[in-house]
This record gives structure tokens, sequence and C-alpha cells, in this order.
């Protein structure tokens, strides 16, 4: 498609014309758009009072895609976003944020047991977690961690080593095949391989060193983002947090 947009463009891809609406900053901000930069679906969504399911049904996408959408967990391309712009009723732009400055600090929700239960059990974390570490990178403001504990998963994990995970869940099928953090119906939490059950709407989990878990039903389900090896983070006094450490930078 040719036409005559700013700064001498006249050669441009069909889903990046609307680019052309938008002012220098935000072109600059979402041509380096990753993670790091948060996008406002879920606000003006809840803003019009339309479900998430209702937002699938306007735009032709999946619940589970938009929901990691909302979550940072996925990354938001020209042409859908003329969707949910389209759907919401605002310009394109509009569904931009600034970016957050990202911290080297994390909250550890708890303990993967190697072959048994993410340990404490949910009701005993605090909601601030358990304690904080900092980490040899920046970690997004969504993301909760865990500490691997035992052998089941090794040589993939070694005992004291940290994953990263989203806090808010992913459908299982999109992990199918994948390590994820996850939580049975029967309040077990585990750091597994995630298969497909022998049964509808079960689950195999799969360790490297442990008997598989067969046909469990999971009620929360978390990829592994990235994991921070033992020796390469630092737990934090308890009266240290993010505050004081962007002070130090």
């Amino acid at each position: 498609m040719k036409s005559n947009l700013p700064n001498r463009q006249t050669h441009v891809k069909r889903n990046f014309a609307y680019l052309a609406m938008v002012n220098n900053q935000k072109i600059t901000d979402f041509c380096h758009m990753d993670k790091s930069l948060p996008n406002r679906i879920r606000e003006i969504r809840e803003a019009h009072d339309m479900t998430i399911e209702k937002l699938a049904e306007e735009t032709g996408l999946s619940v589970s895609y938009i929901s990691r959408l909302e979550s940072g967990g996925r990354n938001l391309s020209v042409r859908n976003m003329n969707l949910f712009a389209h759907a919401l009723k605002v310009q394109p732009q509009d569904l931009l944020s600034s970016p957050k400055p990202k911290s080297n600090v994390v909250s550890i929700m708890g303990r993967i047991g190697a072959g048994a239960e993410i340990s404490p059990d949910e009701e005993q974390i605090p909601p601030e977690g358990l304690y904080e570490i900092e980490t040899p990178f920046p970690i997004p403001d969504d993301a909760i961690a865990f500490e691997v504990a035992g052998d089941s998963m090794y040589p993939r994990y070694d005992e004291g080593d940290v994953i990263i995970c989203y806090r808010q869940g992913i459908a299982a099928n999109e992990v199918i095949g994948w390590e994820a953090a996850v939580k049975t119906s029967d309040g077990r939490r585990f750091l597994k391989r995630i298969l497909r059950g022998g049964t509808p709407g079960t689950f195999d989990l799969e360790s490297h060193n442990a008997p598989p878990i067969r046909n469990v039903e999971l009620t929360w389900i978390a990829a592994v983002q990235s994991v921070i090896r033992i020796g390469q983070w630092r737990k934090l006094p308890k009266s240290f947090g993010h505050h004081e450490l962007s002070k130090m930078a």
C-alpha cells in the first residue's frame, strides 16, 4: 500500500498505516514495545463494564490470549491494537501506556518441592510474599518467584534455583509439553512438565526424577518465564525492598 505519510514515508505495510495518526513519542514507544511496555486493555475494558468474554467475542480473539495481553504475557501487535480500539471505541494510541521502570527485586511466594508440593500453603503466604530477593536482571512488576527445593527436576533445575512466573495464570493448553508452576484442585502445588491426561479436563504432571502424577485437575497454571541459578540471587533483609534498592542505584 502506498500513502503520503509524515517523515517522507511512502511505502508502508497495511498494518502500520495507522501510525501516521500517532504522535512521535507514541510511535517510538510502540515500535520498541515489549513486555516492559504495558497496555491499557484491562483498564479500558473494565471502564466499559465489558467482560473479557465479551471482548473476545467482539475482537474474534481467544479469552486466554486477551488474558495474557492484559497481564503483559504477550505483546500487542498493530493489527490486534486496531481490533481492540474498534471494540472498545477508543483511538489505537489510547491503548498504550507509559512504561514503568523495572526493578531487580522480586517476591518469593513459596518453595517448589522437588517431587512434592509448593510450600507453604497459599493461605500461609502474606500478600507481599515470604521474602524478597535481588536478581541479576530487571523483573516485570507482575512477576512472582518460587525457590526450587529438591532434585526431582534435576538436571533442569537445581535446589536453590529461583523460577520466575507471571502472577496471573494462563490456560493449561498453552503450556502442554512445557514446565510450569501449577496448583491442583486438591490444593497441592508443583513444578512439573504438563501433559494431557487420560480423561478430558485432566493433566499428567511429569518430573525428570520422580514418577508422573496422572489425571489431575489444575486450578492455577503459570509458565516458567526465566530461571535464576543458585548463587546468582541474594535474599534481602525484611526491612529492605524495592524503595531502598532504588536509592542505591
